[in-house]
């Protein structure tokens, strides 16, 4: 079995460190070693015990969890640590604000603890495999991968859109790779970011402020455009429909996909039937395999495939599902990736017109 992974809790609320204390406890190869109630003694308490992972709360007297956050990577670069947040508009734009200054992952916090029952079903839900994953523990899915790459019926299609999905470490890459693509980039993108809403669209305005394309959180019936980017919205499914005016994005409640909505999946299989294929789907880091179904479909249909490498991924689980089934063409680091995405799209967009497609 090997050692649990040792997780120290920070919380200013007793109630909350109680809670998640019994739930991590109980789900198996987890130990909470310590807590603390505010940045300071976390910072104490990390020294004595040298916890795997931390669980940081926002919003703590004195010194609160960006503080606090600062103080970690300055001191222990390298050690998980996962935001524990409300889903308050300030909650969320303070945590956002720490995905970009080291914090690992995010995870929401229920919004009450009265019954126990369902917040501890929600702790042990996404908290848990969140730790697992940043720890190097991630479980492998059900669903077998090719071994090997399959044999294409014909040439990679010209890509008339670009779709990206990331979850766990997503933020701070997507934010490179986006940044890194040219202004005048002749498709279209759209991304899966793995977050809870109010964090999506945030995350949309922080990297529209820094990028060269415009960069939107999608709220439905948005005609793709080049150059335009767009976010799938938390909480909803983001899907390509065919149109009059061109393909456009729709929302969707439909059940969870890997556990998540929004899933990159129904994303990659719903924009490769509207563009006949033309997709070119960039995985980056993140838990599971969200994405490896949809990028087989891609594949299947003479799209063309990329993922991060396993070195600059903070979790090496969506990219490397699929690079280890054989289906990424094309494997580096968020800024490689945005050059060649960068490359293929402009070359594809100079072969359609010549061959007037």
């Amino acid at each position: 079995m090997g050692e649990a992974i040792r997780v120290l809790v920070v919380d200013d609320s007793a109630v909350i460190r109680g809670a998640l204390s019994r739930t991590l406890d109980g789900a198996g190869g987890i130990e909470v070693c310590g807590s603390a109630m505010d940045g300071e003694r976390a910072l104490v308490r990390i020294e004595e015990l040298e916890p795997d992972v931390v669980v940081l709360d926002v919003e703590m007297p004195g010194m609160d969890g960006l503080e606090t956050l600062d103080h970690i990577r300055r001191r222990w670069r390298e050690l998980p640590v996962i935001m524990f947040s409300t889903l308050t508009e300030r909650g969320a734009r303070v945590t956002t604000d720490a995905l970009f200054r080291g914090a690992s992952d995010v995870c929401a916090k229920p919004t009450s603890l009265s019954g126990q029952g369902g917040a501890l079903e929600q702790i042990q839900r996404e908290l848990v495999p969140r730790i697992r994953a940043l720890a190097g523990r991630q479980s492998r899915p059900s669903t077998p991968a090719p071994a090997a790459p399959r044999k294409r019926l014909g040439l990679p299609r010209p890509p008339r859109v670009l779709v990206v999905g990331s979850s766990t470490g997503g933020p701070e890459a997507l934010s490179t790779f986006l940044t890194g693509l040219p202004a005048d980039l002749p498709v279209p993108v759209v991304v899966v970011q793995h977050m809870p809403p109010t964090f999506t669209r945030l995350l949309a305005e922080r990297i529209d402020a820094q990028a060269g394309l415009r960069v939107r959180e999608a709220s439905g019936g948005e005609v793709l455009r080049p150059g335009d980017v767009w976010i799938a919205q938390g909480g909803y499914h983001l899907l390509v429909e065919k149109g009059p005016g061109g393909p456009r994005l729709a929302l969707d409640t439909g059940p969870e996909e890997n556990s998540c909505r929004p899933a990159v999946d129904p994303l990659l299989r719903t924009a490769s039937a509207a563009y006949a294929g033309g997709v070119l789907a960039v995985i980056l880091t993140g838990m599971g395999a969200d994405g490896l179904a949809g990028c087989q479909v891609v594949d299947a249909a003479n799209g063309q495939v990329m993922a991060q490498d396993r070195e600059s991924s903070v979790v090496w689980g969506m990219p490397g599902f699929v690079t280890e089934a054989g289906l990424a063409d094309f494997t580096g680091t968020p800024e490689q990736l945005a050059v060649e995405a960068a490359r293929r799209a402009s070359r594809g967009n100079l072969l359609a017109r010549r061959t007037g497609s």
